[in-house]
């Protein structure tokens, strides 16, 4: 049996990324807090701004820089929208995938 033949498209991550930060705005507009916000607060993932302050990082876990500050929500979707828009790197749709491990369309396959 060919694995690959069983393993979802870069284009279905994608989406499902994508489907997910609607819903975490969606959540933001209702003042409820945001998947996204929550698998940062379990060590998912993190959301960085460079030393210089002048880009966004993605990275995985707990990592932290200088000066520490929360990147406002807001911000942070706008950018991983546009990251995750552009990316053919699987790695990165996987790490923002299981950021929403917990949602019903969410594949195990995905886990990175």
């Amino acid at each position: 049996m060919d694995v690959d033949a069983d393993r979802l498209s870069d284009e279905d991550l994608r989406r499902f990324v994508l489907d997910r930060l609607t819903e975490d705005e969606e959540r933001v507009a209702r003042e409820e807090s945001p998947l996204l916000d929550d698998a940062e607060g379990r060590g998912r993932l993190r959301v960085l701004r460079s030393d210089d302050g002048r880009e966004l990082l993605l990275v995985p876990g707990t990592a932290h820089t200088r000066d520490d500050a929360v990147v406002p929500f807001e911000e942070k979707a706008r950018w991983l929208r546009t990251e995750v828009e552009r990316t053919s790197d699987r790695w990165v749709l996987q790490l923002l995938a299981a950021a929403y491990d917990t949602h019903h369309r969410w594949q195990e396959e995905w886990r990175t």
